[in-house]
């Protein structure tokens, strides 16, 4: 899901920023206004879905996203909206066609898409309509102008996950990564946290997409921990990566998970196997809300008969943040400057609000897994303002 930002639409929205430069601070980041709207009649919204992609699984994934945002509708009482799918097939060029026809057939917001290429076609497709694009990606290199990105990024959870290490006092921290792109992008989001929250970064070790690059990583991060006296490991990996080898020979090559924290920038609860894992138990990593996101979990399936997929859930956050916005009854409703609101929105897994350069911010809780159990140790916030964002 990650992809580099289009050069060209950058220089779009440089020049569509023009005209509003002269009246904003110049430290202001600029955010494209919005379409007005008659909130007396139901708000068109397009929900943009990888149907027709030959990518496995996508097919699930545009139907859980339907499904999940019919669910958000239903609750949203008095609120109407008048939602309008339309197929992407996953496709960058299909994506700023399907989002040109939305518009043109009058709608004035649009969910999705789901990949990173697709969505920063479909922004720049309707950059001048100004219509505001909120995808389902989490790569934070698409967001801007009139791009908001809903996924679950790697700065908001390693911010999380270093400001509670740095509070139990395993502030000093190795970085274990992968040298693709998503270990690049996360290897960066957590130099920041650290940087943020007054730790110290130990060392980075880096290794390839392969048994032998990783288990030849493994004495020169037993070296470093032992060099550097790093409290805590931080690593890039997941579940269907290198975590599993990583959570096996670190201990076997006498990193004791007792005096250094192994913790995750990715799910650890994913796939559930993963709780067998020994190496694993006493790791933390975060997530949603979980009492939210079981409950959501739990009304979905008696809805449609069955679970989820993972990110469906993205949809039913679209819905509720333009359910709320517009329930105000105020025709810019869904301007960039409401959208981005501090107070932010309820989501299925917890509290998240949107930011001016189109990333987000989501109220997470840190887990640990104990006796093959996912055990919270530290709640997700239920506000903003209690949260210390």
């Amino acid at each position: 899901m990650f992809a580099f930002f289009n050069p060209f639409r950058k220089i779009a929205l440089l020049l569509l920023s023009l005209v509003t430069a002269i009246v904003l601070s110049a430290c202001e980041p600029v955010t494209l206004g919005g379409p007005s709207i008659d909130t007396s009649k139901p708000v068109p919204v397009a929900l943009l879905v990888p149907k027709g992609s030959a990518q496995p699984g996508d097919s699930v994934l545009a139907q859980s996203l339907e499904n999940a945002a019919r669910l958000a509708i239903a609750d949203l009482g008095n609120v109407r909206i008048d939602l309008r799918v339309y197929d992407t097939a996953g496709e960058a060029d299909a994506a700023a066609a399907a989002a040109k026809k939305a518009v043109g057939e009058g709608a004035k917001i649009i969910l999705g898409p789901v990949y990173a290429q697709a969505s920063n076609a479909a922004g720049l497709a309707v950059l001048n309509s100004r219509v505001n694009v909120l995808s389902f990606s989490n790569n934070t290199k698409i967001a801007g102008g009139n791009v908001f990105v809903l996924g679950p990024t790697f700065d908001n959870t390693a911010q999380r996950l270093v400001s509670f290490a740095q509070a139990r006092g395993k502030g000093n921290i190795l970085i274990v990564h992968s040298t693709d792109e998503a270990g690049r992008v996360g290897l960066e989001a957590i130099r920041k946290a650290i940087a943020a929250n007054g730790g110290t970064l130990a060392g980075t070790v880096s290794y390839d997409l392969s048994q032998e690059s990783v288990i030849a990583s493994v004495p020169v991060i037993r070296d470093m921990v032992a060099s550097t006296g790093a409290q805590a490991i931080f690593f890039t990996s997941t579940t269907a990566g290198a975590l599993p080898l990583f959570s096996q020979i670190l201990p076997e090559a006498g990193v004791s998970t007792e005096e250094v924290q192994f913790i995750g920038l990715t799910r650890w609860d994913i796939p559930t196997q993963t709780l067998e894992l020994p190496g694993v138990q006493g790791g933390w990593f975060a997530l949603p809300d979980p009492a939210k996101d079981q409950q959501f979990r739990a009304r979905y399936q008696a809805a449609y008969g069955a679970a989820p997929h993972p990110i469906g859930g993205l949809a039913y956050d679209g819905i509720a943040a333009i359910g709320a916005l517009v329930s105000a009854g105020k025709a810019d409703a869904l301007t960039g400057a409401a959208l981005t609101q501090p107070a932010g929105f309820q989501g299925v897994g917890g509290i998240f609000r949107l930011r001016p350069d189109g990333t987000n911010e989501r109220g997470l809780a840190v887990a640990t897994i104990q006796n093959r159990q996912v055990v919270v140790i530290d709640p997700a916030p239920t506000s903003f303002s209690s949260a210390g964002f």
